[in-house]
């Protein structure tokens, strides 16, 4: 069967090989767009990065609901994550030591990064952190930042701002469920 806008999604979740071609074909353009922007770092990656994702939509296809949204933003989405993982790897892989120090390399040996590529990624990272955590309020902002960014303790940071250890795990289990339902709402 030949796939058209009309029956790709369905051929996909059929498993039929056909609907994924037409994806290829009609989004891949715009897809590599979004990924070659984001793994400017990355070059190398962004093949490797385009068939995670091509792999990402056949897997989870079933999750795609046409009433929430379209397939275009959807598979967005998936690209926009996709890339974040592959930034967050190359961001521990640059910050691996070895503990060998005949084995010793740095990270630009290992994998041609530079200072400034590491920088790129952090700043990548850093913007997607940003938008993510838009939707709390600045109180709430900081106790994340502090926490799970500057790995704070709960109790020094609850001393700090005055409020109990309890009022601060509160604070941070309502803001983890805000920034779920955000980036769903993101993703959908």
């Amino acid at each position: 069967m030949k796939a058209n806008e009309k029956n790709f999604i369905a051929l996909i979740r059929q498993r039929n090989e056909a609907g994924i071609l037409y994806v290829i074909d009609t989004y891949g353009g715009y897809l590599r767009a979004i990924v070659r922007q984001r793994l400017s770092a990355l070059p190398d990656k962004i093949d490797e990065c385009m068939n995670d994702i091509f792999l990402g939509i056949w897997k989870n296809i079933d999750s795609y609901d046409e009433n929430k949204g379209s397939f275009q933003n959807w598979i967005a989405g998936i690209a926009r994550l996709e890339t974040i993982d592959y930034l967050r790897r190359a961001s521990r892989e640059c910050q691996t030591i070895s503990l060998n120090p005949d084995l010793e390399q740095s990270c630009d040996g290992i994998t041609g990064f530079d200072a400034q590529m590491h920088a790129l990624i952090e700043k990548e990272l850093s913007e997607e952190t940003t938008k993510l955590l838009s939707c709390l309020s600045a109180k709430d902002r900081e106790l994340f930042y502090r926490i799970y960014g500057n790995e704070e303790s709960p109790e020094q940071v609850s001393t700090e701002l005055g409020m109990t250890k309890d009022n601060l795990y509160v604070r941070l289990f309502r803001g983890k469920k805000k920034v779920r339902a955000y980036a769903a709402k993101r993703k959908g």
